[in-house]
């Protein structure tokens, strides 16, 4: 084997990222490595790279031990990695990106017309016809990908990481930079793939492996195991029908809201969808499907450049997250820690934030009244706190979700966004986050609601959309809203009519 882990373990406080992970990569093969968030997937590349120090396990290369402290220093021993935003610098050019830290000088002095040669002779191979004298930004992001390639073989020249390559390129891009990879392939490199599009993994790939909860699930050949049994490796529900026997309000005619032909280029296809007032509308998908693009584009985060959204009064604007907020909309990330909270401000400015933004910060809210909403909410969603100055990132994860909840509920929205709301949290704040839900949906709120716990979805949802490759592609009602159906639209390569293009 040319790259190879040995029950490798790394543990971060309250959380095991791997745990006894076990990896082989040949040389000449491409390997994918699958999974959801949280995985272990970017773990297991930091220590491949010496970005993280493991605490257990052995790394071994052609073979032998090796302890790469730095990235550096795994650059040295032959392993390379490409990210998806590429770590060059758009304004330097190529041929600088490309012979950075090893530019050819004399004196003291870096001679231009051999650091030109040689990064000509870098790209040679590639396919590509650039001019390496113009600035790396003058070029499209696939040619930027293929640059930083050639950069990462030429200084490690063994093995090449590539942590999803083709997220922002196009189909004719993906297809140039598939080119360059088979190449290498060829040339007998180790590659490993990490993406969150199935065509392309089944596409480029010659084995696969699935990490879940930190732990090693399966490693197959990609000829071997179909689109299903892969998806319910990543994902870990066995395939059997839930009882129908879930009870949910009935959604009220008035009061709804139309998505029609909404999109944004290059983020999520144009899609339909109408929400009703006291419905829960899941939304499933794996990990860069589009899921978190479609709430952004329907908060106004993403502002959509076609198609309308309307409700019985008329036009909903959404230009902006501001002007959804007046429109009654409210949105809670799935990302808490970047995206949600403030973590120095303490539980009580953090529920009152979105609140306060809506009145504009001329007309602040009363310290008195604030202290109130604050415990009110507290007492409500039952936050574990000490009192309401408690900064809210010395909380735990499931609180910390709690507050972000108890801020858009501050502004009594009709229409809630809920992306990965019990993601990380413990087994009694999942339940409470459940049954919250439950009851301001019985109020008559609007809720759309993103996970990767199908059952999750099964238990709240009235209908769930299914997302792939950044297009609506199936809506599941009735019946039809179990883990089993959802994950078979989610293998499928059917579209449903009108799901956009």
């Amino acid at each position: 084997m040319l790259l190879s882990t040995r029950d490798l373990t790394k543990t971060f406080p309250g959380t095991r990222a791997l745990d006894g992970v076990s990896f082989d990569l040949k040389a000449g093969e491409v390997h994918a490595l699958l999974g959801e968030n949280g995985a272990g997937k970017s773990t297991l590349i930091k220590c491949l790279t010496g970005a993280y120090h493991r605490d257990s396990g052995d790394i071994l290369f052609e073979g032998q031990p090796i302890f790469p402290q730095s990235t550096l220093e795994a650059q040295a021993i032959g392993i390379g990695t490409v990210y998806q935003e590429v770590n060059l610098l758009p304004n330097l050019t190529v041929a600088e990106n490309l012979t950075l830290g090893h530019q050819p000088r004399r004196f003291g002095l870096i001679r231009p017309r051999a650091m030109h040669a040689q990064a000509e002779a870098m790209l040679a191979g590639y396919g590509l016809e650039v001019d390496v004298r113009r600035p790396l930004g003058y070029y499209s992001v696939a040619v930027q990908q293929i640059v930083a390639i050639a950069r990462a073989v030429h200084l490690s020249g063994r093995v090449l990481i590539l942590d999803e390559p083709t997220a922002s390129l196009d189909a004719r891009e993906v297809r140039m930079l598939f080119d360059v990879i088979r190449d290498l392939r060829a040339r007998g490199l180790g590659i490993i793939f990490i993406s969150h599009f199935l065509d392309q993994v089944y596409e480029i790939s010659d084995r696969l492996t699935i990490l879940r909860n930190g732990r090693h699930i399966a490693t197959r050949a990609a000829a071997d195991v179909d689109r299903m049994q892969l998806i319910t490796l990543m994902l870990g529900h066995e395939l059997q029908q839930d009882a129908a026997t879930r009870q949910r309000p009935a959604v009220q005619a008035e009061g709804a809201i139309k998505f029609a032909g909404t999109g944004r280029r290059g983020r999520i296809a144009p899609f339909d969808l109408t929400v009703h007032k006291g419905e829960v509308v899941g939304m499933a998908g794996l990990l860069g499907s589009g899921r978190t693009e479609s709430a952004e584009v329907m908060f106004g985060a993403a502002p959509t450049d076609s198609g309308t959204v309307t409700d019985s009064d008329g036009p909903v604007d959404l230009r902006n997250p501001r002007a959804a907020i007046a429109a009654g909309f409210a949105f809670a990330p799935e990302d808490r820690k970047t995206d949600g909270i403030i973590a120095d401000l303490s539980v009580r400015e953090n529920i009152i934030l979105a609140l306060q933004a809506r009145r504009g910060w001329a007309r602040p809210i009363p310290q008195a009244e604030q202290v109130r909403m604050a415990d009110d909410y507290i007492a409500r969603l039952d936050i574990r706190t000490p009192d309401a100055e408690k900064p809210v990132g010395l909380l735990s994860g499931g609180n910390q979700q709690k507050v972000i909840l108890a801020r858009w509920l501050a502004t009594n929205p009709r229409f809630l966004i809920l992306d990965e709301p019990t993601r990380g949290i413990d087994v009694g704040a999942h339940a409470e986050i459940l049954r919250l839900i439950e009851d301001v949906v019985a109020e008559g709120m609007s809720i759309l609601v993103i996970s990767s716990e199908l059952d999750e979805l099964v238990a709240v949802s009235h209908r769930v959309i299914v997302v792939r490759d950044r297009r609506h592609v199936s809506e599941l009602t009735g019946d039809d809203v179990t883990t089993d159906t959802i994950v078979r639209a989610i293998a499928s390569a059917d579209d449903m009519p009108g799901a956009g293009a």
